[in-house]
């Protein structure tokens, strides 16, 4: 939990000016530069550095004949630094928001799963009670996201958290597991068959997610063990769009989140076939910055979201 004692903050006795000028040193790497991008003289930049690195008893950069160098210590409170400035802002932006009659901004992160199916459900019961709020969605892999989650660009995610992220950085709350499933275009001659084995369509045209990603492998693999090869007519992208417009111009087939599966089975655009398939991606869930106090905005939407998934989603 957040430390927002007095006593904590009376001993850190940061400054503001303090804080740019990390992030104008990180950036311009030389103190005239930093100096003249926030508007001081080079001695009131030195000085306002000195005063940290005595508050701190360390070194954060290394003085070096063109410029300077952060140290790891530097790298540390540049970090920080940054998020401060950023939380700032966002604090800023959402007291203009409600001076203006609106009610704040919260920008979250989501895998395509999440997205189909639950993110609009609660966005959708937010605007009933919120219709102002300004609600940014961001679309891109875990990894991505979480990236920028870190970077203070996104207030949380509703994605995967991998073995090797940082637990002590990111909560995460898991809200689902993600079976898959194999889809075609509806009237595709695979549907009129029955019940199908993998071995019936080992030899389809496929489209999957090129190698190197999580459900390739895991569709590579699950061929292997069923003693055959992995389908060889592929062709690869991770765009969700451009593999749904292939599947209703051709006899290709997809594995597919049965989420996504089901909404476009619900538009009577693709269909699911009757395979078993032992394929299923990691769960996913809520994840937030351990330490960061989400906006009122933001807890809004993240009180929705786990209100929604609760409704529609079993036990994990």
């Amino acid at each position: 939990m957040l430390n927002t004692s007095p006593h904590t903050f009376s001993r850190i006795r940061l400054k503001m000016r303090q804080l740019l000028l990390l992030n104008a040193l990180d950036e311009q790497r030389n103190i005239h530069r930093a100096a003249a991008a926030l508007h001081m003289t080079q001695p009131a930049a030195s000085k306002q550095l000195k005063e940290l690195e005595d508050l701190l008893n360390v070194r954060l950069f290394e003085r070096l004949p063109h410029g300077m160098q952060p140290t790891l210590y530097g790298k540390t409170m540049i970090h920080q630094a940054r998020m401060a400035l950023i939380s700032l802002s966002l604090g800023h932006e959402d007291v203009a928001a409600l001076k203006s009659g609106l009610t704040g901004q919260v920008t979250v992160g989501a895998i395509m799963s999440s997205a189909m199916t639950l993110l609009p459900r609660a966005i959708a019961r937010v605007k009933q009670t919120t219709p102002l709020m300004r609600v940014g969605v961001d679309f891109a892999t875990s990894n991505i996201l979480l990236d920028r989650l870190r970077r203070g660009t996104l207030d949380f995610l509703i994605a995967r958290v991998g073995e090797r992220d940082d637990s002590a950085e990111l909560a995460y709350e898991e809200l689902a597991d993600e079976p898959v499933c194999v889809v075609t275009r509806r009237g595709h001659p695979l549907q009129r068959a029955g019940a199908l084995q993998l071995a019936d369509i080992a030899g389809a045209a496929w489209v999957l997610p090129p190698p190197g990603s999580t459900l390739r492998h895991r569709c590579d693999t699950m061929f292997h063990r069923a003693g055959l090869a992995p389908p060889g007519n592929v062709v690869e992208t991770t765009a969700l769009l451009l593999t749904v417009s292939l599947l209703l111009q051709t006899d290709s087939v997809h594995l597919m989140s049965l989420d996504i599966a089901r909404y476009y089975a619900g538009l009577d655009l693709l269909a699911i076939l009757p395979v078993a398939v032992p394929v299923q991606m990691d769960g996913f869930g809520i994840i937030t910055r351990r330490n960061y106090l989400l906006s009122p905005s933001a807890t809004i939407l993240l009180d929705a979201v786990r209100a929604v998934a609760g409704e529609i989603y079993p036990e994990p």
